[in-house]
C-alpha cells in the first residue's frame, strides 16, 4: 500500500476529518508541527481514526525553536517513516521548505497543498520569479479550487498534475449536529440566549476580516427595516475585540449584535442550526471553510468575492450571493433582500448542501490520492545546486 506523509502545522478538526476519510486508501501518517498554535483556539483532538500522528513540539509553539531545530527534528521524521509521497502545506514557511528540501534530497516526490489565489496580496515580480523556483520543485499540487488551480499552474505546475479538494470540512457531521439543534429548537435557543431570526459570522477579530464594514452594513440595513430587522450573532474572539465593543456601541447595536465569543467544535453546529443566514465579509481570504460549515448546516450564505471559495460555492440567486467587501451598502442592501421574504430561504439552504456535497472529505481523500499518483508517475523535478541552495537560503532566512 502506498505511504503517505502529510504536513500540517496543527491538527485542528478540519484536518483529522480529512485524514481520517483517507486511511482506507493508503497508509497515512501526519507530522504536526507543533501541538500549541497562538492563531486557533481548537482544544487538542486526539481522534486520529488509523492514521498515525507525529508531533515535533507537543508542548511548546514551534516560534520558540529555531529553524535548525525545526529542520532537524523533520528530517530524522521523515527517514524513520520512509513515505512514497510527501503532501506538504504550502511552501513559505520553514516546516514547509524543510521538508521539500528532504525530499528533493531523497528523490521523493511531493505534493504541494495549497491554497494561495493571485488576488491574495500585491504580488511583486522577483519574489514571484523566486516562488516558481519553489513550486517547480513539486511534483502535483491538492489546492482548494478553481482560482487557486489557476494561481499555482502560473507558478508552473502542469495543470493536468493539479487537484481540487483541498479545503473540506465533515459535511454530514455539520448536517447531523445543526438539524439536532433545530429540532431542539426552543429550549436550546432559550439556553444559548439566541433571538428568533439572525444572521451569522464566525471568524477571528483580525483586520482582514473586515469586522468594522461587515457592523456597519448591519447597522444601515437594522436602520432601514427597523423593529422588524433580523439580529446578528457574531462569534469568535481576538486582538480586535476592544474595537469591535467600541463600534457596537457607536453604532448603538447594544441590544442587536450578540459576541458569543470564540465557540469549539462541538458548540458551533448549534449557532449554525439556529441561524437565518451566514455572512463571511473579508477582504481577503484564501478559502473560508466556516463557508463551508454553514452550507453544510444548510444555511444561504452572503460571502465577499474577495474568498477563495466563492467561484465554487457560491451560485448567486440559488445559494446565496456575493459581494463586494468594501461596499457597505451592497452588503445591506444583500441583507435587505435575505431577510425581507423575497428569497425561499429553505431552497436556498437545500441548494447549499446540495453544492457542497461535491466538496466534502471523500472528495478530499480521493484527490489527495489523485495528487500522489501523478507525483509517483513522473520523476521527481532534478533539482540543482542552485535549486537546493534556494531552498537552504529561503529556510535560514
Amino acid at each position: 500500500m502506498m505511504r503517505i506523509t502529510v504536513l500540517f502545522n496543527r491538527l485542528g478538526p478540519y484536518h483529522h476529518a480529512r485524514l481520517n476519510e483517507s486511511v482506507a486508501r493508503c497508509q497515512l501518517s501526519c507530522i504536526e508541527l507543533s501541538g500549541i498554535d497562538q492563531t486557533y483556539q481548537w482544544e487538542r483532538i486526539d481522534a486520529s481514526k488509523g492514521f498515525q500522528r507525529i508531533t515535533l513540539f507537543k508542548d511548546s509553539a514551534a516560534i520558540l525553536h529555531s529553524q535548525a531545530e525545526i529542520q532537524s527534528r523533520l528530517e530524522t521524521t521523515l527517514c524513520e517513516l520512509q513515505p512514497h509521497v510527501v503532501a506538504i502545506n504550502g511552501w513559505s514557511e520553514c516546516f514547509a521548505l524543510s521538508a521539500l528540501l528532504w525530499c528533493r534530497r531523497h528523490h521523493v516526490p511531493a505534493i504541494v497543498m495549497s491554497e494561495s489565489q493571485a488576488i491574495d496580496f500585491d504580488r511583486s515580480r522577483w519574489k514571484e520569479s523566486v516562488k516558481r523556483r519553489v513550486a517547480k520543485q513539486f511534483s502535483s499540487g491538492l489546492v482548494g479550487g478553481t482560482v487557486h488551480a489557476d494561481y499555482l499552474h502560473y507558478l508552473g505546475i502542469p495543470r493536468e498534475q493539479i487537484f481540487k479538494g483541498y479545503d473540506a470540512v465533515d459535511n454530514q457531521y455539520f448536517a447531523n449536529s445543526s438539524d439536532l439543534a433545530r429540532h431542539g429548537l426552543k429550549p436550546l435557543r432559550s439556553r444559548l440566549n439566541l433571538p428568533d431570526s439572525y444572521f451569522l459570522a464566525s471568524n477571528r477579530f483580525v483586520d482582514k476580516k473586515n469586522i468594522p464594514r461587515l457592523l456597519q452594513a448591519y447597522a444601515n440595513y437594522r436602520d432601514r427595516i427597523g423593529k422588524t430587522a433580523w439580529k446578528f450573532v457574531l462569534l469568535g474572539d481576538g486582538a480586535l475585540m476592544p474595537k469591535v465593543l467600541k463600534l457596537r456601541g457607536d453604532l448603538k447595536l447594544e441590544d442587536d449584535l450578540l459576541l458569543p465569543g470564540f465557540k469549539q467544535y462541538d458548540e458551533i453546529p448549534l449557532y449554525y442550526g439556529l441561524a437565518k443566514a451566514f455572512i463571511h465579509a473579508s477582504t481577503t481570504e484564501q478559502w473560508g471553510l466556516v463557508v463551508n460549515e454553514a452550507m453544510a448546516s444548510g444555511l444561504p450564505v452572503l460571502v465577499s468575492n474577495r474568498c477563495g471559495c466563492a467561484p465554487d460555492l457560491v451560485q448567486s440567486g440559488v445559494n446565496g450571493f456575493t459581494f463586494d467587501p468594501y461596499d457597505v451598502e451592497e452588503l445591506a442592501g444583500l441583507m435587505m433582500k435575505v431577510s425581507s421574504g423575497e428569497c425561499d430561504l429553505t431552497a436556498m439552504g437545500e441548494a447549499s448542501r446540495k453544492i457542497i456535497a461535491d466538496w466534502g472529505t471523500e472528495n478530499f481523500a480521493d484527490n489527495l490520492m489523485r495528487a500522489a499518483e501523478a507525483a509517483l508517475a513522473c520523476a521527481p523535478p532534478r533539482a540543482n545546486i542552485f535549486d537546493r541552495a534556494l531552498l537552504w537560503g529561503l529556510i535560514h532566512r
